[in-house]
């Protein structure tokens, strides 16, 4: 499709999801006033993260949350993976600033990385991460070169994540080349999107690089792959409900933990 058409149609799509949109992710979590939920390892959970799970866009932290659960429960059963799982803080904020070499030092090391996953979040506001509309993922192969898309809204996040590809590109010091899967399941309503995220991010992650056979070329394709959004959120809210009891048991048995602190698992 001609670049001019593809970014009609993109703009277009953008624009009915924006006025089918009540609130915006930042507007509507007030994530500030919130009181703490559960303290996992490097994530805080507040009750608006899991108001937003039960029923709202994912916020950053929830992603993040889903990342930090995958690294822990996840992948060190294959020691020798060398996966990054970038956390949504950090890729917007190697999508704003425009002196990549500058923030390499907040990056993780990517020396002998395989594979990264990229959350891209459509904000433009430099000032608030979780002031976008719209999650898409990207998962980077470095081995291959290839910045593979999954957008469960069309082509909504083309731009950002062309964008995103080039800012990595630069961080990498490597030639990248972008595609887009068009045969991404695609989202039933306008709150979905960072769900797709997560579970995508969790099969590609286990079904197509970490479970591959090793003698066999990997597809990427999410063709024909469904995506059960509540199921998923039901299971992500169980995980952090089993994390919760968990930190609650160990706050109880340890004499040193206040009841005014989130339970904790570290």
């Amino acid at each position: 499709m001609p670049r001019s058409r593809r970014a009609n149609r993109t703009a277009d799509k953008k624009m009915r999801f924006r006025q089918s949109m009540a609130r915006h992710f930042g507007d509507s979590l007030g994530v500030s006033s919130s009181s703490p939920y559960l303290s996992y390892h490097d994530i805080l959970l507040t009750g608006e993260d899991i108001k937003a799970l039960k029923y709202d866009w994912l916020t950053d932290n929830n992603i993040a949350f889903w990342e930090e659960w995958l690294e822990r429960e996840i992948l060190p059963a294959y020691p020798q993976a060398r996966i990054v799982l970038l956390r949504p803080s950090m890729t917007f904020l190697m999508m704003q600033t425009q002196d990549v070499k500058g923030i390499a030092s907040a990056l993780p090391n990517f020396e002998k990385v395989t594979h990264i996953f990229l959350p891209v979040n459509d904000s433009r506001d430099r000032e608030n991460a979780d002031g976008g509309n719209h999650w898409s993922l990207l998962l980077v192969s470095v081995i291959d070169r290839v910045a593979f898309h999954y957008d469960s809204l069309g082509g909504s996040n083309f731009f950002e994540a062309k964008k995103c590809t080039e800012r990595l590109s630069r961080v990498l010091g490597l030639s990248l080349r972008f595609h887009q899967l068009d045969d991404c399941p695609q989202q039933a309503n306008s709150n979905d999107c960072g769900v797709f995220v997560c579970i995508l991010m969790r099969h590609l992650l286990i079904k197509r690089l970490l479970n591959a056979n090793s003698t066999e070329k990997v597809s990427m394709s999410m063709g024909g792959t469904w995506v059960d959004s509540s199921g998923g959120r039901k299971e992500m809210l169980s995980i952090v409900e089993s994390l919760r009891k968990e930190g609650e048991r160990r706050r109880s048995e340890s004499p040193y933990a206040s009841s005014r602190t989130p339970p904790r698992i570290e």
